[in-house]
């Protein structure tokens, strides 16, 4: 998942953008692969932004030039918002009637999803509580634009994680800041939403668990660390600890949930480990960012928690829940931590780095 701005590829300028309930002027966004599954958590998170209002849609071919609320099943909780019915769909490419891009396509030539991106030196990997700092590579982007002869416009790529990736990444945050890492050891078990729609086969996923996701051990493994990461100059630099992950797709609708060991740098009980997650607070929340939660981590001391079905909805989605905070045998500490897939791990993220980028001056 990326937020791309659109300006450079042919978009409008904001000029003429719609006017919020505050009076206040809203970017124009538009949503690549509208009718999907992340596509649809985009439209609702935005139907009452403050600071966004969606004015483009674009999907596959089949649903082209119909109304959205006619190419759209909408598969979500709730009526779809009635600000995008009349939207007609159209192809996924300049021009659009948007100054910002969201986008759940996968491979996309221009603004694409792929993991070798999210791993570019030049595309920040951001989760806002964890590495905002790590932004500072597209002013070194923009620098190296502006010197260039045929440098010109404002587009950039902003990604957000894989959807494992950012679940994990935010609860080792605070432990990384805290007592340093040294080692991480994580098994995923991973809802079926995380397949997109249709996604799984019923009779494959049934009574069963999937040990193989394809792709998704290497993302977690190469994403977690240079989120995490050392910014130095205009490059980051991947963390110098090992994760090693293995996942698992099992029968749960939403939820990502990860079962954590972690070695950390220097000595610490549980209780301080609790603390640290209990406590963490970064940039969104202290720039009262409109989707970010008020605790990104909340901590469950129950010992059957956190649960997909219980958990997944905390903070609207939008954060994530650790429990079974205890010592570990082998590494030192372990825990469990689950996040909501299509809203943490997917539109929800998008659009809170879209916040932070507004509130940095970069849209």
């Amino acid at each position: 998942m990326y937020v791309h701005s659109y300006r450079a590829a042919g978009g409008a300028s904001r000029t003429d953008a719609g006017e919020s309930k505050r009076g206040m002027t809203r970017l124009r966004v538009g949503i690549l692969g509208a009718t999907g599954t992340v596509g649809q958590r985009f439209i609702a998170l935005l139907a009452d932004h403050p600071q966004f209002v969606v004015t483009a849609v674009a999907a596959s071919d089949r649903s082209q030039g119909k109304p959205y609320g006619e190419a759209c099943l909408w598969r979500l909780p709730g009526e779809m918002p009635a600000g995008v019915r009349s939207l007609a769909v159209q192809p996924p490419r300049p021009p659009l009637d948007c100054d910002v891009v969201f986008s759940s396509l996968p491979g996309y030539p221009v603004v694409s999803n792929s993991s070798s991106h999210r791993m570019d030196d030049a595309v920040p990997l951001l989760i806002p509580e964890v590495n905002p700092d790590h932004l500072a590579v597209l002013d070194a982007c923009r620098d190296a634009r502006k010197e260039s002869a045929r440098g010109r416009g404002r587009g950039f790529i902003v990604t957000n994680p894989n959807c494992s990736t950012v679940v994990i990444a935010l609860a080792l945050a605070p432990l990384a800041a805290r007592f340093g890492v040294e080692a991480v050891v994580v098994t995923t078990l991973q809802a079926i939403s995380g397949a997109g729609y249709p996604g799984v086969a019923s009779l494959d996923i049934t009574d069963n668990v999937v040990p193989f996701i394809a792709n998704e051990e290497e993302k977690i493994e190469r994403e977690t660390r240079k989120i995490l990461g050392r910014l130095n100059g205009s490059n980051v630099e991947l963390a110098p600890f090992p994760v090693s992950a293995q996942c698992h797709r099992v029968n749960v609708v939403d939820g990502h949930m990860a079962a954590v060991r972690v070695k950390l740098g220097r000595r610490a009980e549980s209780a301080e480990l609790r603390e640290a997650f209990a406590s963490f607070s970064a940039a969104p929340q202290h720039l009262r960012l409109h989707t970010a939660p008020a605790r990104p981590i909340v901590v469950r001391d129950e010992p059957d928690r956190p649960q997909p079905r219980l958990d997944r909805d905390a903070g609207g989605g939008m954060s994530v829940t650790v429990g079974r905070i205890t010592s570990d045998s082998v590494l030192g500490h372990r825990f469990v931590v689950l996040g909501h897939n299509t809203i943490r791990g997917a539109a929800g993220a998008a659009i809170l780095n879209a916040e932070l980028l507004m509130a940095q001056g970069y849209l």
